[in-house]
């Protein structure tokens, strides 16, 4: 994408805010010509009011000159309050508007992106383009406003001695376009890093438990340590950059000043211009050099401004989900579901095919039981039924309708899921099992842990139900976590489960009691159990066998232990020491 698409995209953000940015606007212009009346009074005070002794000219100017600092003041709180404000609105809206589209984005993206990264985006980068959409238009309009009347009255005074003095303004702006391309390089560099470093931390951070158990604190500090290398480096090219551009464009403002000084002491000495209007050039050029000198310094903003701009895009422009213009809406599904020569693979990996030419029929209301040795596409096949991930080739039906042909918000709603690995979102327990139903009441919500046998455990605590689990559950234990799981997907009582390992971080006595309850919730639902824990299946209308190769065994639990096939020998494994 060409760099000026990038302006066309950045501008509407300013349309919501635009009240507010065009007082900010007016404001600056404002200041920008308060900044030349200044020489322009003190000219007047020392070539008129003095010599002549005008003393009520001189205070009346005098006056004018303190009221104008007044106004300035008045108008600088504007510029520094709601100039901020609009910047800040302006990122929460590409904020709310960056959430909402990671909400609608395929699984594959976050299996190729760091959450750290992601993070860094939506903090880092858009405080940055914060900044730059406050101070950008703000301080380029008034120092360009000033540059322009500067020059203008400059040339009023003297033609010859003001166009000496901008004869060394190409000189700045060739240097300044020279540079521009490293520091822009540079610039992606160090956010590539620090998003790099955020990964790390948050990966660290929230693995501190394992790194300990393992005693691993030393390898993850030389794995961080590595990234926090690699951000100084990038940093240390940004800075020698930076130095470059900032002793360069210092030293062209010092010299202007001095050209300033030799060329309008000589003129003051021949007889070309007076002490007043010498006075009044210093003090112009001295009005001139500031805003130079602040659009050398935001330029920095702007090229950092722009990078999180250009990366704030990137995750916009990632493609969402694709929904059927045409979707089909039904208002609840049977849950007969049917695999027809299913081929899948993982977008990282496309070499290797998950499953491959993958076939099965679950009837409605059954409940099927996927077993076998990892890495026969298990917990892939129950990713693949609520449209996680899109299927390479081949057909997977809900009653008959093609899932790619249904409304992924109705398809899922009808689906209910409990992981192996539980995710619960840092806030109430009350809250983590409302995701099944954020309508349902207090007493459906009751119910529901009730029947994944947690409600005792939950009024026990001192806070009940408004308990807080902490970041990712971190305050319950693993079998508690699961059971929050189980009561979301009781409340939400769908017409397909999948249980993923559902009872897989359960004690044996607590596995009793829950599994009674599964076999409740399952009745008269389609229910597709994951397991390695064989004795939790052995009550499954069908149990399939899956391996790399496809399904190697299907049947009852008594069908297959008479074959004495896989599924004999992996049940006689599991209890040959019982």
């Amino acid at each position: 994408m060409k760099k000026q698409n990038y302006l066309k995209r950045f501008i509407p953000y300013y349309k919501p805010h635009l009240k507010l940015f065009i007082i900010d606007m007016v404001c600056a212009f404002i200041i920008s010509v308060f900044n030349l009346v200044y020489p322009y009074i003190t000219k007047e005070i020392i070539n008129t009011y003095v010599p002549q002794k005008m003393l009520y000219f001189m205070l009346a100017g005098l006056g004018a000159l303190l009221a104008l600092y007044v106004i300035k003041a008045v108008l600088n709180y504007v510029l520094q309050y709601w100039g901020h404000l609009v910047g800040v609105r302006m990122q929460a809206d590409m904020r709310s508007e960056l959430f909402r589209h990671l909400q609608k984005l395929p699984f594959s993206y976050f299996d190729e992106n760091k959450t750290g990264v992601i993070m860094s985006r939506m903090t880092n980068d858009l405080f940055q383009i914060s900044e730059l959409a406050h101070h950008g238009p703000e301080d380029v309009f008034l120092s360009v406003i000033t540059i322009i009347g500067a020059f203008i009255v400059l040339l009023t005074i003297n033609v010859y001695l003001a166009l000496i003095v901008f004869a060394c303004v190409p000189v700045i702006v060739v240097c300044a376009v020279v540079l521009r391309k490293r520091m822009k390089k540079v610039s992606a560099e160090v956010r590539v890093a620090q998003g790099e470093i955020n990964a790390d931390i948050e990966s660290a951070v929230s693995g501190i438990r394992v790194s300990r158990a393992y005693g691993a604190e030393a390898h993850e500090c030389e794995k961080f340590e590595k990234g926090n290398a690699e951000f100084v480096r990038a940093k240390s090219g940004q800075y020698k950059v930076m130095g470059q551009f900032f002793s360069s464009m210092n030293f062209f403002m010092d010299f202007l000043y001095f050209a300033v000084l030799l060329a309008g002491g000589l003129f003051f000495y021949y007889n070309k211009i007076n002490a007043g209007e010498f006075t009044a050039f210093v003090l112009y050029i001295t009005t001139l050099i500031s805003p130079i000198r602040t659009l050398v310094s935001i330029y920095e903003q702007i090229q950092d401004g722009m990078t999180g701009f250009k990366r704030f895009c990137d995750i916009m422009d990632a493609k969402p989900e694709k929904e059927n213009a045409n979707a089909l809406n039904p208002d609840i599904l049977r849950g007969e579901i049917v695999f027809d020569n299913v081929t899948f693979g993982y977008g990282s990996d496309e070499g290797r095919k998950v499953i491959s030419g993958f076939s099965m029929k679950i009837p409605a209301g059954k409940t099927i039981a996927l077993v076998g040795p990892s890495g026969g596409g298990k917990t892939t096949i129950c990713h693949l039924i609520p449209r996680f991930y899109e299927v390479d080739s081949g057909t997977i039906t809900v009653d008959g309708y093609p899932i790619k042909d249904l409304n992924r918000g109705v398809l899922r709603k009808n689906i209910g899921i409990v992981q192996q690995d539980v995710f619960l979102f840092n806030g109430t327990i009350r809250e983590n099992i409302a995701y099944g139903d954020f309508s349902a009441s207090e007493e459906q919500i009751i119910e529901a842990a009730k029947k994944a046998n947690i409600h005792d455990y939950i009024m026990g605590l001192p806070d009940g139900y408004d308990t807080n689990v902490g970041e990712r559950g971190v305050k319950l234990s693993g079998g508690q976590k699961q059971r929050v799981s189980i009561a979301r997907a009781f409340l939400k009582n769908p017409p397909v489960l999948i249980l993923d390992e559902a009872t897989s971080a359960l004690d044996n006595a607590t596995e009793m009691l829950i599994q009674d309850a599964l076999a409740h919730l399952s009745e008269g639902r389609t229910t597709l159990v994951v397991a390695h824990r064989l004795s939790t299946v052995k009550n499954a209308d069908e149990i399939i066998v899956v391996t790399p190769e496809g399904i190697a065994e299907r049947g009852t639990h008594e069908q297959l232990i008479a074959q004495n096939g896989m599924y004999k020998e992996l049940y006689e494994y599991q209890f040959k020491n019982l």
